[in-house]
């Protein structure tokens, strides 16, 4: 298997929870590095298609999870670009792709939203990835595209898990009480992708769009407090504000139906307040 982003957040726990379950995982990075003892580091550009095509030709792989999104989210090129340049060369061996899209495709106007949802993004990173769903789907019509939610753990390592004691602290900026999401643990998440990565399973079958998020859907100022509670901090002391009085450009809220995934996956998908109690 093939795991792309493994300095990253959803990726490193991804490729650890791979190799955990009996996988041989090749990992790349672009900048970044993998503490993962066990996965075969390879350091790439994914936006260099000669490159990333030897690559996939070299290893053969089984499957290939496309985690990675760049360091920069306004990036086209790593966003949109480089899951072209991965969706093209796995269908040229074969691999069975699955492609880490998000709700950021959404405009949050009219949720909740099933697999049919159109995108109709409101910003250049949504935009990016809705572009990336378009070149998967034209290029590997049997791949996997899931699209998660706002990506949470309870190691402390997740953005929200670091950003909320920072601010807390006094460091500026606040958490938005009139933009909603369906928070995802890393840990469900990594499980429905291997789920949907493993030849066999009825999840491995899937090809479109697969909604992969939380039960329930709260602010990012609720999920602040849930956070500074977990980690003995007073939650009336998380600073907020709302998006709308600030003209940020953000989706408002885009819950995801996820009947489809209930079904089809074995893992259950736990709800941001039994996670973070």
């Amino acid at each position: 298997m093939i795991v792309t982003g493994v300095s990253g957040y959803l990726g490193g726990r991804l490729a650890a929870r791979a190799v955990r379950r009996g996988w041989s995982v090749v990992g790349t990075v672009h900048a970044g590095r993998c503490s993962v003892a066990a996965v075969q580091v390879e350091r790439i550009d994914l936006v260099d298609r000669s490159a990333t095509a030897a690559l996939l030709d070299r290893i053969r792989p089984d499957a290939v999870i496309h985690a990675a999104t760049g360091r920069d989210r306004g990036d086209w090129a790593a966003v949109a670009d480089a899951t072209g340049t991965v969706a093209v060369a796995a269908a040229a061996v074969g691999a069975r792709l699955v492609h880490v899209s998000s709700d950021a495709v959404l405009s949050g106007r009219q949720p909740p939203y099933d697999e049919s949802a159109l995108p109709d993004p409101v910003n250049r990173y949504g935009a990016g990835k809705a572009a990336a769903e378009t070149v998967v789907k034209a290029v590997a019509p049997g791949a996997a595209i899931v699209r998660a939610p706002l990506i949470v753990g309870t190691d402390g390592d997740s953005k929200y898990e670091r950003m909320t004691p920072a601010l807390i602290a006094g460091e500026p900026g606040a958490l938005f009480t009139d933009s909603y999401r369906s928070p995802i643990h890393v840990d469900d998440l990594s499980e429905a992708l291997l789920e949907l990565a493993t030849a066999g399973a009825a999840a491995g079958e899937h090809a479109g769009v697969l909604n992969v998020a939380g039960p329930e859907t709260i602010s990012f100022h609720q999920l602040g407090m849930l956070i500074a509670r977990r980690q003995g901090l007073d939650p009336a002391l998380v600073p907020s504000a709302r998006a709308g009085e600030l003209d940020v450009v953000i989706p408002r809220d885009t819950r995801l139906d996820t009947s489809l995934a209930t079904g089809l996956l074995t893992i259950r998908l736990r709800g941001v307040r039994e996670f973070l109690a």
